[in-house]
């Protein structure tokens, strides 16, 4: 990249730079996440939000990030951008998005987080939250049409930063990280975990330090499990099967009530029974709704439809997949005077749309995912039940969800087959009924979701943010659900190397 200033436009830069935008942010190759690259997408970032007048000359930026071994140097260059836009960055750690987010909100301040939440080590992201929480899809075209300049004298032609043209991380401000923990500690009854035998998968997880300190600050017996300093792409709705050995060999000890992890950047999380056996994220969506009270709850048309089948809830809202969706949704209902107003995602991760009011105390609104408040609330309901959390789903509908991915998947190729699809229900008719039996509806919210006379469902989506295909599934049971799931995923390879047209024309 040329040492001289030029102007970039951002929307020009996510086409060519294969670092697009995705879920509140943008995600990428570590390598195509040049210094150049991320100081002008916070630029841009920055710039969208002056424009409407969220910031002020001297006004603070939080930063922090997740423990993949890029983020430190991604960290410096938006820190970089925000001292060059004569703004000072407030250098929060590393620590979970949710506990960066609730800063920013406390603060008034907008943040960036560094992660690649679950995708593996070889790419990283950047999330953007302004003063109110994430950006919305509004916000991202104002990004998108964001020009900015690079300084003379401070890239080298490969985009990095040339010897003595960046400046280290301020010192850590260790503000957001302990405020995050108080934020449970000073709401939850004392001693509410006491004696609970808690396995804490700890793996790479930037959150593994505040679920220790918390679940232990309630009184929780806590064994820290699986430790590693090499970053680990844990999904929570495509779990690994190393994950799923590792914690059924744990349980099988009989030394837990239960186990708990989270993803990479500690907003989505994972909850496994004494047993050993994985809480889908949606089915502990839907009991940590209930045990905080919620009258409205909002979800992704892709979440378990045990959800309205529960009768749970006085009002539920569908979106299209993606936390900026579901805050969307949230604010629509609290705009019609409903509260308390939660939204969970299918992966676990979960929003607080309103304050929350117990004996005085308030838990204050947190309109991003965060995976801390599911533990404690699957716990505690499973407490105030005075059962094992294998018992807790027996209250529900007996609807199982399942969930996998076609890894490097090309978008262009899973979004054409998908646009070709909607557009004519009679090749979607002949392309799945064969596999799945007689279609009744089909739902274009987001992807392409078949329910079937039997009331199973299928429903396809490209990734948002990585270039994979995803397939959910439900049915009555989890090995059903499961065995749907894997039969999808064998008719979806077929995509990759045969145009749609042909497929048509093969199933006629």
């Amino acid at each position: 990249m040329t040492t001289e200033p030029y102007g970039l436009l951002i929307g020009d830069l996510m086409n060519a730079s294969g670092v697009p935008f995705g879920t509140s942010g943008l995600r990428g190759r570590v390598q195509d996440m040049t210094d150049a690259l991320c100081y002008a997408y916070t630029c841009g970032f920055l710039q969208h939000l002056r424009r409407g007048e969220e910031l002020t000359e001297g006004g603070t930026v939080g930063i922090a990030g997740d423990l993949r071994r890029s983020s430190p140097r991604i960290m410096e260059a938006c820190a970089q951008a925000v001292r060059d836009l004569g703004l000072r960055p407030v250098c929060c750690g590393f620590i979970p998005t949710p506990a960066l987010a609730a800063w920013g909100l406390s603060h008034d301040a907008p943040t960036l987080m560094v992660t690649g939440s679950h995708i593996p080590d070889d790419r990283n992201g950047i999330k953007f939250n302004t003063s109110r929480g994430e950006i919305l899809k509004e916000d991202e075209v104002g990004i998108r049409a964001q020009r900015v300049e690079l300084p003379v004298g401070r890239f080298d032609g490969n985009g990095g930063f040339l010897v003595g043209s960046r400046r280290a991380l301020p010192e850590v401000d260790g503000e957001a990280d302990s405020a995050y923990r108080r934020r449970y500690l000073e709401f939850f009854p004392a001693g509410c975990l006491a004696g609970l035998r808690v396995g804490l998968y700890e793996h790479s997880s930037v959150a593994r330090e505040a679920f220790h300190d918390v679940l232990t600050g309630f009184g929780a017996l806590v064994t820290r499990l699986g430790r590693t300093n090499r970053f680990m792409p844990v999904d929570t709705e495509a779990i690994r099967l190393e994950d799923t050995q590792l914690v059924r060999q744990w349980a099988a000890t009989g030394d837990y009530d239960c186990l708990v992890s989270a993803d990479g950047d500690g907003d989505r999380p994972l909850i496994a029974d004494e047993r050993g056996d994985w809480l889908r994220g949606d089915i502990a969506g839907i009991l940590t709704a209930r045990y905080l009270g919620a009258q409205a709850v909002v979800t992704p048309v892709s979440s378990n439809t045990a959800l309205e089948r529960s009768a749970w809830f006085p009002r539920v809202l569908r979106t299209r997949i993606g936390s900026p969706f579901v805050i969307a949704g949230m604010a629509r209902i609290q705009a019609e005077g409903v509260a308390p107003v939660v939204g969970y995602e299918a992966n676990g991760g979960f929003l607080l749309g309103s304050p929350l009011g117990w004996e005085g105390r308030t838990l204050a609104a947190l309109p991003t995912r965060d995976a801390l408040i599911v533990a404690l609330g699957v716990l505690l309901l499973a407490r105030r039940r005075g059962c094992p959390l294998s018992h807790l789903a027996r209250d529900l509908p007996q609807r199982f969800t399942a969930s996998d991915r076609l890894r490097e998947f090309p978008s262009e190729v899973s979004q054409a087959h998908i646009a070709a699809l909607i557009a004519d229900r009679a090749a979607v008719e002949r392309e799945f009924a064969p596999h799945f039996g007689p279609l009744t509806t089909l739902d274009t919210t987001d992807g392409l979701r078949m329910t079937f006379s039997n009331g199973e469902i299928v429903h396809l989506r490209p990734s948002g943010n990585a270039p994979e295909l995803r397939a959910y599934t439900e049915a009555d049971s989890a090995a059903r659900a499961a065995e749907l799931n894997q039969r999808c995923l064998s008719l979806l390879k077929n995509w990759r190397s045969t145009p749609f047209a042909q497929n048509s024309q093969a199933a006629r």
